[in-house]
């Protein structure tokens, strides 16, 4: 049926024929309505159009709460970290323990805040650093509110993990596990370790990611933010890690000493960051302190004609004002020290118990 009104000849009647129509309604309704009631009832149905709508749907509760990320070492809990963050906010690099300390990141999810604690990966330590370093690990663990334990999927089950099994078992602490780097092994051999590890009774849920592609990763994010506790953000919403600009610096550039140097550099390094110095046009001069035990590790961090640091300074430079928005100057210098490992001052700088 059409919209369009017809008079009697089945013609579109005319303006003055509609008007007249229109006109004898209203002398209708007046003839009809009490006196002093017409202006009563008109203003009352304007009241209602302006009040009447659909109200939108309810706002889900705020939640915010601890994901602690464990594993052994190199099973990429940096690199989940900072693809569920959406920022680098934790170093990477292919040598084993490169996390030192405790590292938050924070991440948003619908109308949830994630406190991701990406901790030192968790091994049989044998010196203090590494006994600093796993207990660090385990004390994030217990306070946190879930537990993620990260596996790498394409490598064998080795003892690490299954140490961090048995001990989450002893403390009856359930958790979810991740297997990691699903991109690297057949699906059949994915089931099979989902299966394995499922019947541990440790796990209350299973997830196939691949940290370095994002594969799989909002199906772990959405359960995260359903499980955790509902109750205010305790960040800010833009805010992404609560690490100090001078500890992220030195951070960067230990991950570039170790992404150049890895094969020739051993683990027992630290960098330190002694002076930042901001000027009037924005930029900002970093001065770090790269330490090393041994005169021969200098030498390899130097280079030849200290090509070596150079490349090691622009590189972090690149980084650094990626992530600070600003022109940076980084200057570095190699000092040997050969007891850093030992000092108390290092341990306090990184969050880590020296007497562990």
């Amino acid at each position: 049926m059409s919209d369009v009104e017809h008079g009697p000849d089945g013609l579109p009647p005319d303006e003055d024929t509609m008007a007249g129509a229109a006109g004898h309604d209203d002398e209708a309704h007046d003839a009809d309505a009490p006196e002093g009631e017409e202006d009563y009832l008109d203003d009352e149905d304007d009241y209602e159009d302006e009040d009447e709508g659909e109200e939108g749907p309810a706002l889900a509760p705020m939640r915010c709460g601890f994901v602690a990320l464990v594993g052994a070492p190199n099973a990429g809990k940096s690199t989940l970290l900072n693809a569920a963050v959406g920022s680098k906010v934790s170093i990477v690099s292919p040598k084993v323990q490169t996390t030192r300390s405790r590292v938050l990141g924070i991440g948003m999810h619908d109308r949830a805040q994630i406190l991701f604690v990406d901790l030192p990966g968790i091994f049989t330590p044998k010196k203090r650093l590494e006994r600093a370093m796993v207990a660090a690990a385990w004390s994030g663990a217990e306070e946190a509110d879930l537990v993620a334990v990260l596996v790498d999927a394409s490598r064998r089950v080795d003892d690490d993990t299954n140490g961090i099994i048995q001990r989450l078992k002893d403390s009856k602490r359930q958790a979810i596990l991740i297997l990691n780097k699903i991109d690297l092994i057949p699906y059949e051999r994915l089931l099979e370790l989902a299966a394995r590890f499922n019947e541990t009774g440790v796990f209350t849920d299973i997830f196939m990611i691949s940290a370095l592609t994002g594969d799989g990763l909002k199906d772990f994010l959405d359960k995260l933010a359903a499980r955790l506790p509902e109750g205010p953000w305790l960040f800010p919403e833009d805010q992404l890690s609560d690490m100090p600009q001078r500890l992220l610096a030195a951070e960067i550039t230990r991950e570039k000493l170790f992404l150049q140097l890895h094969q020739e550099l051993p683990y027992a390094i630290a960098v330190e960051t002694e002076a930042w110095e901001e000027f009037e046009d924005g930029s900002v001069k970093i001065s770090q302190v790269v330490y090393v035990q041994r005169p021969n590790q200098k030498a390899i961090v130097l280079g030849k004609g200290g090509s070596k640091i150079k490349s090691i300074g622009a590189a972090a430079r690149v980084e650094l004002e990626e992530i600070l928005d600003r022109r940076v100057h980084v200057m570095l210098f190699v000092k040997v020290r050969e007891d850093w490992a030992e000092k108390p001052d290092s341990y306090n700088q990184w969050g880590l118990d020296f007497n562990a």
